[in-house]
């Protein structure tokens, strides 16, 4: 197949689950695939990402886009200004006439056989009239996500916002799952809640998946004991959501327990009241963006998953369990991902019982050794990239075959009324 493959951003450095997801994915299918990847770029990647791109695909298409640091006085002025959009603002903030552009373009200069929009983001800009086949890979339900951030939070200001951006994600995102001729999940739940939810009649789905060749246990002389992990994009709202939930109402009771227990956040960008913290405690370290998220984890005892408001499905966690470590998460945590709960994985929904679990793995070496040699066993046996990207390969050029007698695909530009 010809790809056209839309993003908002170069993929190096590969430093987030999205990123992770869509270059092992793209890695796969361009040994038997033409990809064309056409992406915004805002300069602030690695500097040999374009150069490093021929990892991925076979020709590149870039884009120049600028969005507002954030924690910025612009960035909050940015979201005050956000209410009176019809968009939300981790959309808005992507429109760009010039990737519009770009993709009417580039399916003038060639013909591809699909155009796959990564993440719901690139679709504000996708042309009103397809000559190609169109999916949408939803990596999460975008809706769900704000949902969750709006339940959870208890300032009533910043709740009444969320509540506002939910609503207006809830409907964009029905609206730009219809216009596509298949939508593709990262879960069957996933699937099924856009299938049911937005009234979709093509929706299928694909499994995360991990390098269990990159990501293996080595020496287990390393571990420290009473060290907890958590690695993630900081940046993200879940993660930051959840670490403020662990440090808070989790670690205290642990630390009953286990004084001398530690914590280790890996992730780009750590929210600033994470680093203070860090400061004052000197038993939490916070790395900030590693090259290697590796030996972090394999220094752990136990891996945690705390998360409150995510969606999509939690590629660390499969991480994580290649390297045979015992992770712990919240069912949320662990949402779409298909692992036996108390056998390959522990599952703790209250800060009680996740505690419980964190202090029985830090307490019992023989227990924690088990349920990480279940989990390595179980992602090696079903999970590995190249099973992922033969599935999602079979799925597009069905989606094709089915839309052959279709000479221009129409799926018009998505209503953004209040």
């Amino acid at each position: 197949m010809q790809i056209l493959w839309l993003k908002t951003e170069l993929l190096h450095p590969v430093d987030k689950g999205g990123k992770i997801r869509t270059y092992q994915m793209l890695r796969e299918l361009k040994r038997d695939h033409k990809i064309t990847y056409l992406c915004l770029d805002d300069g602030s990647g690695d500097p040999q990402a374009q150069r490093l791109s021929q990892d991925y695909c076979d020709e590149l298409i870039t884009v120049p886009h600028s969005t507002t640091p954030k924690f910025s006085g612009a960035f909050y002025r940015e979201l005050v200004a956000n209410i009176a959009s019809p968009l939300p603002y981790f959309m808005k903030k992507y429109e760009s006439p010039g990737m519009r552009g770009a993709i009417e373009a580039a399916l003038q200069k060639r013909d591809f056989d699909v155009l796959v929009c990564d993440f719901l983001q690139p679709s504000l800009n996708v042309p009103r009239r397809l000559p190609v086949t169109s999916v949408l890979f939803q990596h999460n339900v975008e809706a769900m996500i704000w949902k969750r951030h709006y339940e959870v939070q208890k300032n009533p200001f910043k709740r009444a916002y969320l509540y506002d951006q939910w609503r207006k994600t809830k409907k964009y995102e029905g609206a730009a799952c219809r216009r596509f001729d298949l939508v593709i999940a990262v879960s069957r739940e996933d699937a099924t809640l856009m299938k049911e939810g937005y009234r979709l009649e093509s929706v299928a789905d694909v499994p995360t998946g991990v390098n269990t060749e990159y990501f293996r246990p080595s020496d287990q002389s390393r571990i420290q004991s009473h060290n907890i992990v958590f690695t993630g994009s900081m940046d993200w709202l879940p993660n930051e959501d959840a670490m403020q939930y662990f440090t808070r109402e989790i670690l205290p009771l642990i630390r009953a327990k286990v004084p001398d227990v530690s914590l280790t956040v890996v992730g780009r960008n750590p929210y600033p009241s994470l680093i203070e913290l860090s400061k004052r405690d000197p038993a939490i370290t916070v790395t900030g963006r590693v090259d290697d998220v590796r030996p972090f984890i394999e220094s752990a005892a136990v891996y945690v998953v705390p998360i409150r408001v995510g969606g999509g499905t939690r590629l660390k966690i499969y991480e994580a369990m290649s390297m045979s470590k015992p992770v712990i998460s919240t069912t949320i945590g662990a949402e779409g991902l298909p692992v036996n709960p108390n056998v390959d994985i522990i599952f703790a929904d209250t800060a009680n019982s996740f505690a419980e679990a964190v202090v029985r793995v830090l307490t019992n070496s023989a227990f924690a050794q088990e349920v990480g040699e279940r989990a390595r066993q179980l992602v090696c046996d079903n999970f590995g990239w190249q099973k992922v990207s033969a599935r999602f390969a079979q799925i597009c050029e069905k989606a094709v075959r089915s839309n052959k007698a279709h000479q221009v695909n129409s799926i018009g530009h998505v209503p953004v009324v209040n």
